[in-house]
């Protein structure tokens, strides 16, 4: 019915060590983004680690620093979700046997 099972299997397992490659490689991958014209400055790995902020002395009020603060994180973490899904989708295509009638990358 599925072929050969015992191949699906090995390319699975490919598949699954590729993702854990991939996944420690995200870590390694730093993204810098920025607010208030540079004033508030964070670094996010793309597996979604903050590993630093950095505030300038600019900023005084506590609500103007925790909003700009938002906002570069924000900006910081969806840039790291978009490399994050794109390298495991990568990694995982080419280890998923091919079903007929399965479709998990259009």
């Amino acid at each position: 019915m599925f072929g050969d099972l015992s191949g699906m299997m090995g390319k699975l397992k490919d598949a699954q060590k590729r993702i854990e490659e991939t996944k420690k490689r995200l870590e390694t991958i730093l993204i810098d983004e920025t607010a208030a014209n540079g004033c508030v400055k964070v670094t996010v790995t793309a597996s979604k680690q903050v590993k630093s902020i950095t505030i300038s002395e600019k900023l005084s009020e506590k609500e103007e620093i925790e909003d700009y603060l938002i906002i570069a994180l924000n900006k910081a973490l969806s840039k790291a979700n978009n490399i994050s899904e794109a390298e495991l989708a990568a990694a995982a295509k080419d280890g998923i046997p091919n079903i007929p009638g399965i479709d998990m990358f259009k």
